[in-house]
């Protein structure tokens, strides 16, 4: 395909013309389509642009114009029948994000592997907590068979053997990626 050639003088006195009648022709369509008439403009325009590459310029300017205006016009209605706005944004479901899931995921595998190399009972006390069955303090306390006086206090030094033995690996990660 050749690169069509910038319109001579009079194709831009035409152009020039054609201005007005486009633009009161889209300000038309465009309250029916309920769309904005620049935008209706700014299509016919891409239309015509496409058409000098391809086949050169209509014979019938005007009249390719009114045309134009009036396909576009009925593409926008038929294309605001099918869509339908979402509920939510995609750009604010990171829930969805494959991204997102994937550094979840392995957030959560080393999240259980450092809670699996702790002392003690703090790898079941911790698991408990961490149980996507909410248990309460007290469910917690029979599970483990120690009082529920002394969870918090437990819960306290296991999660503080659990940061320092995430600490490296956070600034690790963090230095390369």
């Amino acid at each position: 395909m050749t690169p069509t050639p910038p319109p001579t003088a009079p194709a831009h006195a035409l152009l020039a013309d054609l201005t007005p009648l486009l633009a009161a022709e889209a300000g038309a369509e465009a309250h029916a389509t309920g769309t904005e008439p620049g935008d209706l403009e700014q299509a016919v325009w891409l239309r015509f642009l496409e058409r000098l590459a391809v086949d050169g310029p209509p014979l019938d300017l005007p009249r390719w114009l009114l045309r134009t205006v009036r396909a576009e016009s009925r593409r926008t209605r038929r294309t605001a029948r099918r869509e339908h706005p979402s509920a939510i944004d995609p750009a604010d479901d990171r829930g969805r994000d494959p991204e997102h899931l994937v550094l979840s995921a392995a957030g959560r595998r080393a999240l259980r592997e450092a809670v699996r190399r702790l002392p003690g009972r703090c790898p079941r006390l911790i698991e408990a907590l961490l149980s996507p069955r909410d248990l309460t303090y007290r469910e917690i306390a029979g599970e483990l068979g120690i009082s529920q006086g002394s969870l918090g206090p437990e819960r306290s030094r296991c999660l503080g053997c659990l940061r320092r033995l995430l600490t490296p690996e956070v600034a690790a990660g963090g230095a390369r990626g």
